[in-house]
């Protein structure tokens, strides 16, 4: 009986953010030591996170972010790691972004003692956005259209080697239709199978969810701006069925529109809240049934799945990243990195 209660205890706890017993929660900065723009964020514990940005910085932290250590791969200060996905303190994955060759895949073994580039981009008309996995094995890569369709990279060795997914398993992009590497968020997966992708730049903002690992995908609508600088910039799902969307225009940040849609049946159809961020936003995280979103204009949680929201802090941030017992971090611009208090 007692583990019972401490388990429901510890579900409540992550179900309902401090603001229930009147107070907001706050992040704590950390003191990184570095000038980099993090928009490559994986939160493993309440100890361990790695965060990834320009100058082919990388950086892990294993004591709650008092000290961050470098630990990105060697010669490669002109790249930008926009995204990383890190299994546990010793073992994580690096995308950097691109035209052509500067979209690459690496992996380390040994905490980022050493590692191994496992894909480099050799289509000059591809540009490689974020990644996520289903589990340490099987991970997907996303880049924007090529010949008229999304292109995707699979893996199913955590990693280790990648290959094409076919490009018949894609709807036909819409003209000007692209992802956005704002935050490592514009692929999400949940469960064994389900993956969405978010786009802006076309007619619509648009979501493609695959419900097959990522061999075939199909499109649909939200409510959010779409333009060369507006979309979908984030996605995240607490279930396969229950997701949330935000985005809005990076180009005008302030702009009113909405910034946030929800969906109830795996990303077919989006709706968007009552209440929602005021301006755009980058990044999504779930922390049990609370939502937390954050972008260069501050930082929002809804305690209820994306319905209402409130803010709670105003300093910049381009994403944010929870485990599933609840410790979150954020990172963004001139090397900011924070735990949530």
């Amino acid at each position: 009986m007692r583990a019972v209660v401490l388990v429901l205890g510890l579900l409540v706890a992550l179900a309902v953010p401090a603001s229930a017993s009147g107070h907001l929660p706050k992040w704590d900065v950390t003191p990184t030591g570095v000038t980099a723009q993090f928009r490559g964020l994986s939160a493993v514990s309440a100890r361990v996170a790695w965060v990834s940005g320009t100058q082919g910085t990388v950086l892990r932290t294993v004591d709650g972010g008092r000290t961050w250590k470098s630990v990105g791969p060697p010669d490669t200060g002109t790249l930008e790691f926009r995204d990383v996905e890190a299994f546990d303190t010793d073992h994580a994955v690096i995308l950097s972004i691109g035209p052509g060759t500067d979209s690459r895949v690496y992996r380390t073994d040994d905490a980022g003692a050493h590692w191994r580039q496992t894909f480099q981009n050799t289509d000059a008309a591809a540009f490689y956005d974020c990644l996520a996995f289903f589990d340490p094995w099987r991970g997907l890569a996303m880049s924007d259209p090529v010949d008229g369709r999304f292109r995707m990279q699979a893996t199913f060795d955590g990693g280790r080697s990648w290959r094409q997914v076919p490009d018949s398993g894609f709807p036909a992009a819409l003209p000007g239709e692209a992802g956005f590497a704002a935050s490592g968020q514009c692929v999400t997966t949940s469960g064994p199978f389900d993956a969405w992708l978010a786009t802006g730049g076309g007619a619509t903002a648009r979501v493609l969810h695959s419900g097959d690992g990522g061999r075939h995908w199909s499109a649909s609508d939200t409510p959010l701006p779409s333009s060369p600088s507006a979309g979908v910039f984030a996605l995240a799902f607490r279930t396969p069925w229950q997701g949330v969307a935000i985005g809005g225009d990076f180009a005008n940040p302030t702009a009113p529109g909405p910034a946030v849609a929800l969906s109830n049946d795996r990303g077919r159809t989006w709706r968007t809240p009552g209440r929602y961020p005021a301006g755009y936003r980058s990044g999504l995280a779930w922390r049990g049934g609370t939502v937390l979103a954050v972008g260069p204009g501050g930082s929002d949680l809804s305690p209820d799945g994306g319905r209402h929201w409130t803010s709670f802090d105003t300093g910049s941030f381009d994403t944010v990243d929870c485990t599933p017992l609840g410790s979150c971090w954020a990172s963004g611009a001139k090397g900011r990195v924070a735990r949530l208090g």
